[in-house]
């Protein structure tokens, strides 16, 4: 391979992916979100697998979108701010997205919900990353 080959190769991919590298407005943003969840499902947990580079340069450019946003800056403050740490956020997200205790297959049933935001249950490690995975939210963000 050559330096001429593998150039051409990344402007090609820059340009195809050019909406997506650098999102500049909501449309673009919700075509991200949706194709780095398609993304998510195919890639392997390998590092090596090369969908997951290109899931960490949308997934960049969507947190660079979303920090210049003030509704998704005050979302987050406000996640951060309350003392019940990961199930205020998780409320934040269920209100956000209109989910009720029945939604949210990625903690349990809806009694395991339940007890999630009432204290009486922790989010565990799995919750944490399928719920960031689902939401393309930082893991922090339930701490």
């Amino acid at each position: 391979m050559t330096a001429r080959t593998l150039s051409n190769a990344c402007y090609k991919f820059a340009e195809t992916a050019a909406p997506l590298l650098h999102i500049t407005d909501e449309s673009h943003h919700q075509l991200a979100l949706e194709l780095i969840e398609e993304l998510l499902l195919k890639a392997s947990d390998n590092e090596a697998d090369p969908l997951n580079a290109i899931i960490g340069m949308i997934s960049h450019s969507i947190e660079s979108y979303e920090n210049q946003q003030d509704e998704f800056v005050a979302f987050e403050k406000a996640a951060m701010n309350d003392d019940d740490g990961g199930v205020a956020a998780l409320r934040h997200l269920m209100d956000q997205y209109d989910l009720g205790a029945s939604d949210l297959p990625e903690i349990g049933s809806k009694s395991m919900v339940s007890r999630v935001l009432t204290n009486k249950r922790a989010l565990n490690k799995e919750h944490i990353k399928a719920l960031s995975k689902r939401f393309n939210v930082s893991p922090a963000l339930f701490f």
